[in-house]
């Protein structure tokens, strides 16, 4: 364990012994690091979160501190991060509230670029890449292998699911399909996320199926929504993409949907 002079470990925290804290650093109460984190300077962690392996923490981050809402009083919550993610510089992670699930729980395998902020309760998967800035409200959700564009905002509550894309400076006050690509102020639907169903492997022929189905689902104008998601439903069940994207609709009906233009 190498722990600079000038850092500040509260005797509450629980170190690996190979974890590495850099100049300035502070660890506080209930604090959990394991084995191969990093924090390289400057960085804060509170209290009552946990780091998991192999994560480095770089300059001025603020991870776990306390949530951003009217209604916490101190209350014990927590933060939970997973292993092998990489956190840049200034991001601000907050744990949850009592009024939430108590915990902020974060995956493994992400990219936190500088400024990226997670809000209080929310819920984030693996391999995910938060750009310059991005920023997520209290209680969203965040599936696998999404990549959220620099400033770009999640309003509370929304859900992005796995493998879509967010562009940059979009403010997402809608859920956004798995695999779908939303951008702009505020942010529509503006097809599906294609290269990273390219990058993923799918072939052409898989690939143009998805489209149909996208298109079945929003673009046409013969039924009812409701209608057509049933049809989708129906008609594709032998793609899984495509019933995880139905899925994730019937999920929760009373959140509003990211649509395409008009």
């Amino acid at each position: 364990m190498a722990i600079h002079p000038t850092s500040m470990v509260d005797p509450g925290a629980e170190l690996a012994g190979d974890v590495e804290i850099g100049p300035w650093c502070t660890v506080g109460p209930g604090v959990r690091l394991e084995a191969g984190v990093r924090l390289v300077s400057h960085v804060v962690i509170p209290r009552d979160t946990t780091v998991g392996t192999g994560t480095v923490i770089h300059p001025f981050a603020v991870i776990g501190g306390d949530p951003q809402h009217t209604g916490y009083k101190g209350e014990r919550v927590t933060l939970a991060i997973g292993e092998r993610n990489t956190i840049r510089e200034h991001c601000t992670f907050n744990r949850g509230t009592p009024q939430g699930t108590g915990e902020t729980v974060i995956g493994s395998d992400n990219l936190f670029m500088t400024g990226a902020h997670v809000g209080h309760d929310a819920v984030v998967g693996n391999s995910i890449t938060f750009a310059n800035n991005a920023t997520l409200g209290g209680h969203a959700e965040i599936g696998d292998r999404v990549f959220l564009g620099g400033l770009c905002a999640v309003h509370q509550f929304g859900r992005v699911g796995q493998g879509a894309i967010v562009g940059g400076l979009a403010a997402v006050t809608r859920d956004v399909i798995p695999y779908g690509s939303a951008w702009g102020n505020h942010a529509q639907l503006r097809g599906l996320n294609l290269i990273g169903l390219k990058r993923k492997g799918y072939d052409k022929a898989a690939i143009r199926r998805l489209l149909a189905a996208y298109r079945d689902l929003f673009e046409s104008k013969d039924q009812s929504f409701a209608q057509r998601l049933e049809a989708v439903a129906g008609t594709y069940a032998d793609l899984p993409e495509i019933v995880e994207i139905v899925d994730f609709i019937r999920r929760d009906t009373r959140r509003p949907l990211c649509l395409p233009e008009g």
